[in-house]
């Protein structure tokens, strides 16, 4: 058999496919994780004289141009004040500052971005939401893109451009005569 006479075909980019890999909306800044649980008496109470203490005795420094995210993991009451002080001390250094979850920003991010991707550009198109990554992309993510893409793609698969799962497919229209 001679390989040399046939020249290697990519299929995939050539079949119109557009991918579609949610990873390239990541957040690019560094997160960073401020539980407060980690400042509470027993995780549960929060000590006023404590809290300041500890909050201008932290090195604030460590989230220098980082995303801080500040939550509690614990049940405990946190009063609105003690958001605030963090976040005067955390003003200095931080590029942003959010009170949640690393879980919960990120899908407010992907919110965000999402609202505002340009679905009509996939008019009739056959679309593959990449999958198998290596970030963490939240679930919500993939639920909201299929829903803004199902009014304008011709079908919309999930995984790889050579393996994937079919998600939805517009039915063809039959011509009437």
């Amino acid at each position: 058999m001679n390989l040399e006479s046939k020249p290697i075909v990519n299929r995939v980019a050539n079949s119109g496919i557009e991918v579609i890999n949610l990873e390239d909306f990541y957040p690019t800044n560094e997160l960073a994780l401020f539980d407060i649980k980690d400042y509470l008496f027993k995780e549960l109470i929060l000590k006023e004289k404590d809290f300041r203490t500890a909050l201008k005795e932290l090195d604030w420094s460590q989230y220098e141009a980082k995303t801080l995210l500040v939550h509690c993991s614990t049940d405990a009451i946190i009063p609105m004040w003690a958001y605030m002080l963090i976040g005067a001390y955390a003003n200095d250094y931080a590029k942003e500052t959010f009170q949640c979850s690393k879980e919960e920003f990120l899908k407010l991010h992907y919110q965000k971005i999402l609202d505002h991707l340009d679905v009509e550009r996939y008019l009739e198109k056959r679309v593959v939401i990449k999958g198998c990554g290596d970030k963490d992309v939240p679930p919500f993510a993939y639920l909201k893109i299929v829903q803004l893409l199902k009014p304008y793609a011709q079908s919309i698969m999930y995984g790889e451009p050579c393996s994937t799962v079919p998600i939805f497919k517009r039915p063809r229209k039959i011509n009437k005569r």
